[in-house]
């Protein structure tokens, strides 16, 4: 089972832990969080109660590409893509190039939010 940690901190601390980290005066340990959001808003709209279900739609019918995800799930192909997209950027989803489709997979089965 993979646990994705999650942080959520103000831009400025971020911002601050970023820079500390590339100087080399903090070195992140491994229970650190991976994930950074800058309000709880942002990561509740991202890992709403509709994304958290089509985080384990994914994980348990492994699709082979949107579209057929789109079907399991009766959302808009184009919705699902966007949705997608910004899931992919926090890290929460991988989108792999398979042949002329896209892959969606979860990149973990657990969340743990730390706040700073």
């Amino acid at each position: 089972m993979k646990v994705i940690k999650i942080g959520i901190a103000t831009q400025k601390d971020i911002r601050a832990r970023v820079l500390a980290i590339a100087k080399g005066e903090l070195k992140p340990k491994s229970a650190d969080p991976k994930i950074w959001f800058t309000s709880m808003r942002s990561l509740a709209q991202v890992l709403s109660d509709e994304n958290r279900a089509l985080l384990h739609v994914i994980r348990a019918s492994k699709p082979v590409s949107i579209s057929e995800l789109a079907e399991l799930t009766g959302r808009r192909q184009g919705n699902l893509s966007r949705t997608l997209k910004t899931m992919s950027h926090y890290g929460l989803v991988e989108m792999l190039q398979e042949a002329r489709a896209l892959r969606p997979v979860a990149c973990g089965d657990r969340y743990e939010i730390s706040l700073q």
